[in-house]
């Protein structure tokens, strides 16, 4: 039985990694379909929309997508196309695994932590912001709600329980931001005793980052508000060697969309150079969502077999390789 993905190439080095992750899932024998649609700066130089409606009805006719990274024009007017997508489909979850892998530049080995963040809510409200005519005060809205927490603390449990995870750690604020982050721990502590075989334990964020730092073996899945879930989501993927490593998935009840979270690259598009690496972890926990557990962990043994022996890999891991020579290294890798 086929299932249809809409995908989304990106801008920049989207194209070229899409191709290559689009290959490696061929040879898996997923029984996908694909079908293309745009968004950012290609969608807005062909349809003059950043997010075309075709778009969004695509992804909520097949309730999945995958996405290359996309170019949202720098100035005024232009709001985050991912925003956009998390809020238009009600992408609560957003999940980004940092795993280590071998032959990166990472400073520290054996990392396997899993980051969940709440996507839709927080601080990064556009309701609520205002400058004061002079230009001296700026504020913005923080807000939580009992809703939002409780379906982002419940997500993190759950996915501990289906990937035998150990401990979840709510992180939070509640001994400044009595408020929103207080309702936030209030209800993770709430939810924690529904989950009596998940160890469970908080922490402030400034210390969490420290401890990321000094003993990142400590974690297992974080769980958290959405600034805080941004930036320590990015600190956990540089734990493991950076962004090119760092795949995300954005959640919700009635579709998904995964990600390469890194950019589009613009000073290397079209040279066959980008790893393609976070975008076919992506594709991996994609596989894992529709319930493809064992491909999605040939996804990540090929791409650990493959790095190991630097076969085909692009510079940025020390190879000499290209986009199109990793992806068919792993591809040689997934047939044996």
């Amino acid at each position: 039985m086929s299932k249809t993905i809409a995908v989304i190439r990106g801008d920049g080095i989207g194209p070229e990694i899409m191709a290559a992750t689009l290959k490696v899932l061929d040879a898996l024998d997923c029984g996908f379909d694909y079908e293309f649609v745009e968004a950012g700066m290609v969608a807005l130089e062909k349809q003059s929309d950043l997010l075309p409606k075709a778009t969004l009805e695509s992804i909520a006719k097949h309730g999945v997508a995958l996405k290359g990274p996309l170019t949202t024009p720098i100035g005024k007017g232009f709001s985050s196309l991912n925003v956009a997508l998390r809020r238009h489909f009600d992408l609560y979850a957003n999940v980004r695994p940092a795993i280590s892998f071998p032959g990166t530049q990472a400073r520290y080995e054996n990392i396997d932590i899993i980051t969940v963040r709440e996507n839709t809510e927080g601080a990064y409200l556009q309701e609520g912001q205002l400058v004061s005519q002079d230009g001296e005060i700026a504020q913005s809205l923080v807000r939580n709600t009992r809703h939002g927490a409780s379906r982002i603390v419940r997500h993190a449990f759950e996915l501990a329980v289906r990937k035998n995870r150990k401990k979840v750690t709510a992180v939070h604020k509640a001994n400044i931001i009595k408020t929103a982050s207080g309702l936030f721990l209030d209800v993770a502590r709430e939810v924690a005793k529904e989950y009596p075989q998940i160890a469970f334990n908080e922490m402030i964020v400034d210390n969490t980052c420290m401890q990321l730092v000094m003993n990142p073996w400590q974690f297992d899945v974080i769980v958290t508000t959405n600034l805080f879930g941004d930036i320590l989501s990015d600190l956990c993927a540089g734990l493991v060697g950076g962004l090119g490593l760092a795949p995300g998935a954005n959640i919700g009840k009635d579709a998904a969309i995964f990600e390469a979270v890194h950019g589009s690259a613009p000073d290397i598009a079209g040279k066959n150079l980008a790893d393609p690496c976070a975008l076919l972890l992506a594709a991996a926990e994609m596989l894992d969502h529709l319930g493809m557990v064992e491909k999605g962990t040939r996804i990540r043994s090929a791409i650990r077999a493959t790095l190991e022996a630097r076969d085909r890999v692009t510079p940025d891991l020390g190879g000499s390789g290209t986009t199109e020579t990793f992806a068919d290294a792993l591809v040689e890798r997934l047939r044996t």
